[in-house]
Order: structure tokens, then C-alpha cells, then sequence
């Protein structure tokens, strides 16, 4: 059988001093699952690995019962093929957005498609969080920092239509995590 690149983004690891797992912990939970070329960027939990298999869903069962087997407390995890982020980089999802030292990109990722109810592309009511397009796996969004406007509530407007299961990485980061 054929191996296929994967990504796992885990949801809530190392912020605030909350379920804190050590990257070179990670990587060897990933190497006792049998995942091969396991590499870990940052410490926001993003893994890429080589496996056997064409089912993410398995391997995100497997990953998350070996993360609270292990670290003794539940992450939320989202596996997709590597090829899937590749190909969300190439679309260039944010072509025209002018960006300054305050804007921020975000991509939101998905673990089940969810209908949305916003108008896309919809407008925070102070205009500073704009999410342009929604897909079945992935929202994008952009935040323009001010005074009146915290990354935390642009999250709440996400999680709030989204589910809290989803993740978020900022643009830099997937581009990264893409390279993996």
C-alpha cells in the first residue's frame, strides 16, 4: 500500500499554559503509532508524518486515544493529506487582501463540513473581522488589529458558527505547515 503525507492540527495545545505537550513528546507518540518522517512546526501542535492508509478519520481516532492515553487529558484533532494543505496554499486564498503590520490571515479548518448561516463574505459589526469565503473544510478569515478589536473575538465569532471543534492557524503558519 501506498503511503500518503499527512497533517494532524491539534486544537488548544500549549496556549496559556494549558495541555502542554512537549514537540519532541509529540513526535515520539506519532513514531510508537507507526507514523513514519514524523515533523512537528511550532509548538501549536501541527504534525505532519507518513502513513499507510487512505483514512484520516482512523489515524484522528488513533492520534487523539494516544494523546489522552499519554498526556492524560482529550485534544481535539483534524487529519487531512498533506496534498489537501498544498493545494489550499496554491489557491492563494488571499489574493487582493491588503496587508499591513495589522492585519492578520486566518484559516479555520473544519473537522465535518457545517452549513453556515453568515452571509459570506461576512462583516464583524465593528468591520474589523471579515471572513471571505467558507468551504466545506476550511473558512478564511482576516482581522484588522485596533483598539477595539482582540483576536479572541474574532475566535468567538468562528466558534460560534463553526463548532468548537475547529483549529486555526494563522497564514504564516500553513504556509509552513504545507512545506512539511
Amino acid at each position: 500500500m501506498p503511503t500518503t503525507r499527512y497533517v494532524a492540527l491539534l486544537r488548544g495545545i500549549n496556549v496559556g499554559g494549558h495541555k502542554k505537550i512537549k514537540m519532541a513528546e509529540l513526535r515520539e507518540l506519532f513514531a510508537a503509532l507507526g507514523f513514519d518522517n514524523v515533523k512537528t512546526v511550532l509548538a501549536s501542535g501541527n504534525v505532519a508524518w507518513d502513513a499507510e492508509g487512505p483514512d484520516p478519520a482512523a489515524l484522528r481516532d488513533a492520534i487523539a486515544a494516544g494523546i489522552e492515553a499519554t498526556f492524560g487529558f482529550p485534544v481535539s484533532v483534524i487529519v487531512l493529506p498533506r496534498a489537501q494543505v498544498e493545494s489550499l496554499v496554491e489557491s492563494d486564498p488571499f489574493a487582493g487582501v491588503p496587508v499591513t503590520e495589522n492585519t492578520r490571515l486566518y484559516v479555520t479548518f473544519l473537522p465535518e463540513p457545517v452549513a453556515t448561516t453568515l452571509a459570506i463574505p461576512y462583516h464583524s459589526p465593528d468591520n474589523a473581522f471579515t471572513i471571505l469565503r467558507a468551504t466545506e473544510t476550511e473558512v478564511y478569515s482576516v482581522l484588522t488589529l485596533a483598539d477595539n478589536a482582540r483576536p479572541v473575538d474574532a475566535m468567538d465569532i468562528l466558534e460560534d458558527e463553526y463548532g468548537p471543534q475547529i483549529t486555526t492557524r494563522n497564514w504564516n503558519t500553513v504556509l509552513k505547515i504545507a512545506s512539511l
